[in-house]
C-alpha cells in the first residue's frame, strides 16, 4: 500500500475540520438529548486539491453506529453548510464531506475479548 505525504495545508485543514466537526456534533447531541451517545472524529483526510474530505467517526455505543453514520450521511449537506458558516473567515470553499464509520475500537475490543477466553488459539490449549 502506498502512503501519501500530506502537505502542511492538508494537515492544517484536517485538524481544523476535526476540531470544528467535534464541536458541531457535541452541540447536535446536546440539542437532541442523546446523552447516551458519544461521537468521536478519529481521522480526517483532505484531498491534495481540497476537493473532498474523508471523515472517520467512532460511535459509542457501537450498536448505534450504523444508524448514526447513516443519519450523518443523510445530513451531510446541512453539516457542510454549518461548517462553512463557522469557517467562512478561514477557508473559502468547504470540500465535499464523506463520512465513514471507524470501527477499529470494536476490532480491538473483539481481539481483547478473544484473548481473555479460556481457549488460547496461539498456545493451542483448552
Amino acid at each position: 500500500m502506498m502512503e501519501f505525504k500530506e502537505s502542511n495545508r492538508q494537515k492544517k485543514i484536517s485538524s481544523l475540520f476535526r476540531k470544528e466537526l467535534a464541536t458541531l456534533f457535541q452541540r447536535l447531541i446536546k440539542k437532541e438529548n442523546k446523552d447516551n451517545l458519544i461521537l468521536s472524529i478519529t481521522k480526517v483526510y483532505v484531498a491534495p486539491d481540497i476537493s473532498s474530505a474523508k471523515i472517520y467517526i467512532s460511535v459509542f455505543p457501537s450498536e448505534l453506529s450504523s444508524k448514526q453514520i447513516n443519519e450523518i450521511k443523510h445530513n451531510s449537506s446541512l453539516i457542510k453548510h454549518q461548517l462553512s458558516q463557522r469557517l467562512k473567515s478561514t477557508i473559502r470553499k468547504i470540500p465535499e464531506l464523506n463520512f465513514y464509520l471507524d470501527d477499529s475500537l470494536d476490532y480491538i475490543e473483539e481481539v481483547d475479548r478473544a484473548l481473555k477466553k479460556p481457549f488460547n488459539p496461539i498456545k493451542g490449549d483448552i
